[in-house]
């Protein structure tokens, strides 16, 4: 991942609101949420959340698609994996040491 790619998605997550929204979605999986009701869940005004999922996608953490007359966003997990790996691939620098376990989550959405 490139550093420009990693601080895009670091400062994306660093914001209450938008941190709130995308592990909102990392829940919901592959089959994501409707923007509605993701403003409902979080009680953040339809304009704010809109604002919020543009900058989540420009950090390519969130896609969406269409479903009718509703956009229905869902996590990026290649992103987040990527962002994760990133983040520890220079663990304990190279010595052996027993990091925290993380769960990584397939395209799918299937999370070990």
């Amino acid at each position: 991942m490139e550093n420009n790619a990693v601080i895009a998605a670091l400062s994306a997550l660093a914001q209450d609101s938008r941190l709130a929204v995308y592990r909102l979605l990392v829940q919901a999986g592959p089959e994501g949420m409707a923007a509605t009701r993701i403003a409902e869940q979080l009680d953040i005004p339809p304009s704010s959340l809109s604002f919020h999922l543009k900058e989540l996608a420009h950090a390519d953490l969130v896609s969406q698609k269409k479903a009718g007359r509703s956009l229905i966003y869902s996590a990026n997990f290649s992103t987040m994996n990527s962002l994760i790996g990133f983040l520890t691939e220079n663990c304990c620098g190279g010595n052996v040491c027993s990091p925290v376990r993380v769960s990584t989550c397939s395209s799918e959405g299937a999370c070990s």
